[in-house]
């Protein structure tokens, strides 16, 4: 299954990423069948620089959202300063089993994640739209 993402939005994912190269950015990703929208969030972990930790009110606020037929949460997106769009082993021992995407921003490169039933993550296809 290829993850569908417009070019605008996966400019803006870049954009954010680099606007902030020495702290992982993150948010939150929502739409319909595609992802069509990213929410930034405050990343409040006590070492930004290394690890990333979604503000609690942005997420509680997207959820109530969706409850009320606003955009399905579909997944996370977080950048590594490090330069690498692979998961990182923090990212696979915090990550929630819940099936949605993990989209990683690294060196002007984005890569998508989902995580398994065995707590590894397996990479998804890209595909840019419109």
């Amino acid at each position: 299954m290829a993850v569908q993402i417009s070019r605008a939005l996966r400019g803006a994912l870049l954009a954010e990423a680099a606007a902030d190269p020495m702290h992982e950015v993150c948010g939150l990703l929502t739409g319909g069948t595609r992802i069509e929208r990213m929410i930034p969030a405050n990343n409040v972990a006590d070492t930004p620089e290394k690890r990333f930790e979604i503000d609690p009110a942005t997420l509680f606020a997207t959820i109530r959202a969706e409850r009320n037929g606003d955009d399905i949460l579909l997944g996370y997106y977080h950048s590594h300063p490090n330069g690498r769009t692979d998961p990182s082993e923090h990212d696979r021992l915090q990550a929630s089993d819940d099936g949605r995407i993990w989209i990683i921003i690294a060196d002007g490169e984005i890569a998508a994640w989902r995580l398994a039933k065995n707590r590894k993550f397996k990479a998804l296809a890209i595909e840019l739209t419109y």
